[in-house]
């Protein structure tokens, strides 16, 4: 699986979501003489009792070359930034295995774009534009990149962290499990099993239409709060009592609901490490906004009415407030 992008106005920011683990196997890389693409000559191996102890390795050269291909490089700095592209399930591989692989994949690369440039496929209308649109790309990532990444700061972090969680009210959850029916008298007869003494996880079992995983678990819908699910489920919840059941039924989109509340708790706070990514991606989204708000006021933008095309004028700005009348 590739890592997760955040796509925003057009712009797809895989940067903003580089787990901390892409950057640690380039650190790696930066780290060895990467022994398993040949970078270091062949030596004789020495008795193992005369050994010495091994030297620390020497950070590679990032313009060393790994290979050519009709003379065009390919450098151990090619190599660390295709490090950054790899899916998370490879870069478990040893890297004794890693290292060639990429090497390889660098190599067909390089042969494709030779044969490709040598085809002038670089002159077909087509492939033109399909470069200048991801040099486009690159150069909008890039800026936006170099805008947004200083306010991704743990201080902005901390400072959501604070007002959207540690300083509001707990929550309250509700654990409760449902009977779903396709009609309301359906679901009256279900209270009516329930008056008499029947199981309500065996009903739900028997006879919910609940396509989920609740029906397989006697309609148990977990922990849950009031935004989690829809309002007119969510209203009748959590008005309700714990160890008690709807005994009127609860209508919505879905069809009609038999509710039994099973317990109710105050959600705990959650820890900053469990919500950090979850913010930052807030973050990024917001303060991507700001900076597209700052910049469109910086060009001349005009809109046209592609029919007939005429400028669409900009819509009038809201009337300022009357003065107030001065006193006499």
């Amino acid at each position: 699986m590739m890592p997760a992008t955040t796509t925003y106005s057009g712009f797809v920011l895989m940067r903003f979501m580089r787990p901390a683990s892409f950057f640690v196997m380039t650190a790696l890389l930066s780290s060895t003489a990467l022994p398993s693409i040949s970078l270091a000559a062949d030596t004789k191996a020495a008795p193992a009792a005369s050994a010495p102890a091994a030297a620390e390795p020497k950070p590679a050269d990032p313009n060393a070359l790994v290979a050519t291909v009709n003379g065009d490089k390919i450098t151990v700095a090619d190599v660390q930034e295709a490090v950054q592209t790899m899916p998370p399930q490879l870069r478990k591989l040893p890297e004794n295995m890693i290292l060639p692989m990429l090497v390889k994949q660098l190599v067909d690369q390089k042969t494709i774009q030779i044969l490709a440039y040598k085809e002038k496929l670089n002159d077909n209308p087509e492939v033109k534009a399909a470069m200048q649109r991801a040099a486009d790309n690159a150069l909008q990532n890039e800026w936006l990149s170099r805008q947004v990444t200083p306010m991704l700061t743990d201080a902005a972090i901390e400072e959501v962290y604070k007002k959207e969680y540690t300083s509001k009210p707990a929550e309250e959850e509700v654990h409760a499990r449902h009977i779903l029916v396709k009609t309301q008298a359906e679901a009256e007869d279900i209270i009516k099993k329930l008056k008499g003494g029947a199981d309500f996880g065996t009903l739900a079992t028997k006879l919910s239409t609940d396509t989920g995983s609740a029906k397989q678990n006697g309609g148990d819908l977990g922990w849950f709060k009031k935004g989690d699910m829809i309002p007119a489920f969510s209203d009748a919840a959590f008005k309700m009592k714990p160890g008690t059941y709807s005994e009127t039924p609860v209508q919505s989109k879905y069809g009609w609901h038999v509710i039994q509340v099973l317990e109710k708790r105050q959600a705990a706070v959650p820890t900053l490490d469990e919500v950090k990514d979850k913010i930052r991606q807030q973050l990024i989204q917001e303060d991507i906004r700001k900076v597209l708000t700052k910049a469109e006021g910086e060009v001349k933008i005009v809109r046209y009415n592609p029919s007939t095309g005429k400028p669409i004028p900009d819509a009038p700005a809201a009337p300022a407030a009357p003065a107030p009348a001065a006193k006499k």
